[in-house]
C-alpha cells in the first residue's frame, strides 16, 4: 500500500509552537525537535501496524480504520480516537483524556514525503519524514 514502508523524521514545521500550545514543557520540547524519529508502516487491507522508533522510546501500535483505540504521545498524554481513510490521506481525530480536547491528524504522501500535519486548539504544524 502506499504508506507501507520505514520514514525517517527530515524537517519540521511549527513543531515547537504547536507542542506549546499541547502543554508540553519546554525541556520535553527541545528533547522532541531532535528525537530522530522513524515510523514504519505496514497496511494490510484496514488494518495498520505501525513501528515508532525515536531517541526516547520504541512503540509498537496497532490499528484498524474505524475503530477507537487508546495511544500515549511520549510526553505520557493519552489520547483517544480513530483514523479513518479518505482517498489517499488518512486521517486521525483524537481526543486528549485530560482535558477532552481534539488533536486532528493527517498523514499524506506528496512525492517521496510523508507529511504528518497536526492542528490542536488552532495551531497547525508539520513534521516532513522522508522514506528510507
Amino acid at each position: 500500500m502506499t504508506f507501507n514502508g520505514t520514514w525517517k523524521i527530515d524537517r519540521s514545521e511549527n513543531y515547537e509552537r504547536f507542542m506549546e500550545q499541547m502543554g508540553i514543557n519546554m525541556v520535553k520540547r527541545k528533547l522532541a525537535a531532535h528525537d530522530n524519529l522513524k515510523i514504519n508502516l505496514e497496511q494490510t487491507g484496514n488494518k495498520f501496524v505501525v513501528k515508532e522508533t525515536s531517541a526516547f522510546r520504541t512503540l509498537d501500535i496497532e490499528f484498524t480504520l474505524g475503530v477507537t483505540f487508546e495511544y500515549a504521545l511520549a510526553d505520557g498524554t493519552m489520547l483517544s480516537g480513530t483514523w479513518t481513510m479518505e482517498s489517499d490521506i488518512l486521517k486521525g481525530t483524537f481526543t486528549r483524556k485530560d482535558n477532552g480536547k481534539v488533536l486532528n491528524t493527517t498523514r499524506t504522501i506528496v512525492g517521496d514525503e510523508l507529511i504528518q500535519s497536526y492542528s490542536y486548539d488552532g495551531v497547525e504544524a508539520k513534521r516532513i519524514f522522508k522514506r528510507v
